[in-house]
């Protein structure tokens, strides 16, 4: 649904984020305690909803004056092709107008999007990672 309603919050219920981030198998959803506490302490979360179903999340943190980081960004599966992520995006593209950079790692799968979103992909660059996660 293309016409989501996208929020601001920094309150989910461990349920609403473990369904969301183990429909796009991502293992951080083996933590949703974890990530009630992850989503209050980010400066940016804005959330996808289809009713009461949370359908998309995108969160970011800052620095306060330069530059920010895109750390989650993730629609289930059944919502993509809705322009639901791109949505999300700009919200976050909005939110940080006057910082210098914005950040994001990506998946090498999905680095399309993200160019079609307006990032540029580094060409002397790799993330670098220190983790016990799995995807």
């Amino acid at each position: 649904m293309a016409g989501a309603l996208i929020t601001e919050t920094h309150e989910f219920t461990a349920e609403q984020l473990q369904d969301l981030f183990l429909s796009v198998e991502w293992s951080s959803g083996h933590y949703p305690e974890r990530l009630v506490v992850a989503m209050r302490n980010f400066e940016a979360v804005y959330a996808a909803w289809d009713g009461d179903l949370l359908v998309g999340l995108i969160c970011a943190m800052d620095d306060g004056s330069m530059t920010a980081y895109v750390h989650y960004l993730l629609v289930r599966p059944e919502y993509h092709g809705m322009g639901i992520g791109k949505r999300l995006v700009e919200h976050v593209k909005a939110r940080y107008a006057d910082y210098l950079r914005i950040v994001v790692v990506a998946y090498d799968s999905e680095i399309g999007f993200y160019e079609n979103c307006g990032f540029d992909k580094a060409r002397d660059a790799s993330p670098l990672f220190i983790t016990d996660l799995w995807t």
